[in-house]
């Protein structure tokens, strides 16, 4: 995700300073026009604007307050932005301190739609923080986003993205299983988006994802395992408010026989796989 943001900033003329623990996933991003920094201090001090996108919070912690962090180089007065989908609470937290300590301003931004929506300037983005670093967030995110909601406080936007992801996770197993009865059936999968277009049953998820899970196209979209992931945050978050979740713990369990079956890196049309027996593993 970090790569097709900064890859859409470039191509909007946006001056893009990066960092990565893989210096070889920048090279064709400096290729493009981007600045390379050693350290994640060297980038702070190299911006107004600061935007992560990493898996866990405790990532995040570690690049806000580390040795060589961004609050070790901050300065008040500069918005950082997490794009990351991580836990609601640990944002909050993460938040505050960052304000405290530093006098930045934190915007929680959590995306949907992938890397494809991000180069095509059409992510949705669910923003938790104040009103007014969250109007300051959209002006520069509008580069990248075509839908974007200020959800409430700092986690407002994580909390929106676990719901987020338990929709889309139902879905894409409920579009599977579809899928697998119509080639069974005899039915042309690839037309039925086509066919159930603007009925009850059209989502997005459909429109896009039927077509390839019939033809398994496994071209990266989005990984499994990143879908577990945040299914396990959603767990976490609901035991946490006993909020029951009878459906989201049955999908949750099905991405765990997925990853341990080892597709876990694979594109979300490798659902399909789940209803082969290992017939398509090969």
């Amino acid at each position: 995700m970090g790569s097709a943001i900064a890859t859409r900033f470039l191509e909007r003329g946006r001056t893009v300073h990066l960092r990565d623990m893989d210096p070889q996933k920048l090279a064709p991003l400096v290729a493009r026009g981007a600045i390379a920094v050693e350290s994640v201090a060297a980038l702070t001090q190299a911006s107004d604007v600061i935007i992560t996108s990493l898996n866990t919070a405790e990532i995040v912690e570690a690049v806000l307050f580390g040795a060589d962090g961004i609050a070790a180089a901050a300065k008040p007065g500069q918005l950082f932005i997490d794009m990351s989908s991580i836990d609601p609470k640990a944002t909050a937290t993460l938040a505050a301190r960052l304000e405290r300590e530093t006098g930045m301003a934190y915007v929680d931004a959590p995306l949907s739609g992938g890397a494809p929506a991000a180069l095509a300037g059409r992510l949705t983005l669910m923003m938790g923080g104040s009103p007014e670093a969250v109007e300051r967030a959209k002006v520069v995110l509008a580069d990248v986003a075509a839908n974007m909601t200020h959800m409430g406080p700092y986690g407002a936007g994580q909390t929106t993205k676990l719901i987020n992801q338990v929709l889309c996770a139902c879905n894409f197993l409920a579009v599977a299983e579809a899928t697998r009865l119509a080639l069974d059936g005899g039915v042309d999968a690839a037309r039925i988006p086509q066919a159930l277009a603007g009925g009850r049953a059209d989502s997005r998820i459909l429109q896009e994802f039927m077509g390839k899970m019939a033809a398994f196209d496994l071209t990266p979209t989005g990984r499994i395992d990143n879908m577990l992931k945040d299914l396990e945050a959603v767990q976490r978050y609901a035991m946490a408010l006993r909020t029951p979740m009878p459906l989201t713990g049955l999908v949750t369990e099905l991405h765990r026989v997925m990853v341990a079956a080892g597709i876990g890196p694979e594109d979300s049309a490798a659902y399909m796989k789940l209803f082969d027996f290992g017939t398509r593993a090969a």
